[in-house]
């Protein structure tokens, strides 16, 4: 997606899940200057990734949930082409 990430991995139980996203934020952005020297001066701070995550266990529904997000950008472009919000101002030029 443009601006978020969805993953599905699997970690071993002995690994905790902080630590595992600690060094999957870490290393990727470290590989992500490397890569774009450009994006350096945009995110001056090295804070490519936003502070916080989602995780929630797998189970049975593991299809469901690879379907999801093999699906995401589909449903989002659908959403988009639903939405209420208005890309222009209808009023422009209507007030003095």
């Amino acid at each position: 997606m443009p601006d978020h990430v969805h993953l599905l991995v699997e970690i071993p139980p002995r690994m905790s899940v902080s630590s595992f996203m600690g060094y999957l934020k870490g290393k990727s952005s470290l590989m992500i200057f490397n890569h774009h020297t450009n994006l350096k001066y945009k995110f001056g701070s090295r804070n490519f990734w936003a502070t916080g995550y989602y995780v929630s266990t797998v189970g049975l529904n593991e299809a469901t949930i690879r379907k999801y997000i093999r699906e995401q950008e589909h449903e989002d472009m659908m959403q988009d082409k639903l939405t209420k919000k208005e890309y222009m101002n209808p009023f422009k030029g209507l007030l003095k």
